[in-house]
């Protein structure tokens, strides 16, 4: 098995509590985007894959995986003359300040990323949320950011995900080839977008909305969060 030296994480789901983070930002979106009618705003829930009674979101649906641009495509085709002009501003709006007011680390987050670093494995992060609401969100975390030597968002230049660019600009910038890099993420867009890169290894979590049945497929290992990681990696690692 080839060695890998860079660990690509995925934001949401994966590093940040899913369910304690989003879904407040989700209420807070539709109701913008619904232009303060709670109603409304509840049916672009629905219509989203967000339930507003149980605030379960079904794995793969757009609040999941969509860039800020999708989304917004989304919505609009929901709301249709409802839409405000100015749609895609209010989706970033809303994930740059939801992300600074309700992100939530994964518990342990923290110590298993500097264990990582320590190791010497080259850390970045790449997520369909924007740029700034990426550093919104994490600049919360004192030292967080500076772990990661490569950060982007979908708006940053290298496509979204599932698309391979935000892989092939990580291994580029760490000096790795693609097969000395993993992904690790908690939908079928990161691991895919692994795949696309020519990743040596897609590891999914199950710290967000999807489930083994949905990772499985896509991935090389499923772990229960990054917590696994480093056993994960050691474990490869010893393995002729």
């Amino acid at each position: 098995m080839g060695q890998i030296k860079g660990l690509l994480f995925d934001k949401d789901g994966t590093i940040l509590d899913f369910y304690r983070t989003w879904v407040p930002i989700n209420r807070m979106m539709a109701l913008d985007a619904a232009g303060g009618d709670a109603d409304l705003a509840a049916e672009l829930l629905r219509a989203s894959g967000h339930d507003p009674d149980t605030d379960f979101v079904t794995p793969g649906a757009v609040l999941v995986g969509a860039d800020a641009s999708e989304l917004a495509v989304s919505f609009a085709a929901f709301l249709k003359e409802r839409a405000p002009p100015n749609l895609l501003e209010i989706i970033a709006r809303n994930f740059r300040e939801g992300g600074a007011k309700y992100a939530t680390l994964i518990d342990g987050a923290t110590e298993e990323l500097t264990r990582l670093g320590s190791s010497g494995y080259r850390l970045g992060l790449a997520t369909n949320d924007t740029f700034d609401g990426l550093e919104a969100s994490l600049g919360r975390f004192g030292g967080l950011l500076e772990m990661f030597e490569f950060r982007v968002g979908c708006d940053s230049g290298h496509g979204a995900k599932p698309e391979p660019g935000m892989g092939l600009a990580f291994a580029e910038v760490v000096g790795l080839e693609p097969s000395a890099c993993a992904i690790i993420g908690d939908s079928t867009h990161d691991l895919e977008m692994g795949r696309r890169a020519g990743f040596g290894l897609c590891v999914g979590v199950l710290t967000g909305p999807s489930r083994r049945a949905d990772l499985e497929p896509h991935a090389d290992i499923v772990i229960d969060s990054i917590l696994d990681l480093t056993n994960v990696l050691n474990e490869r690692s010893a393995v002729p």
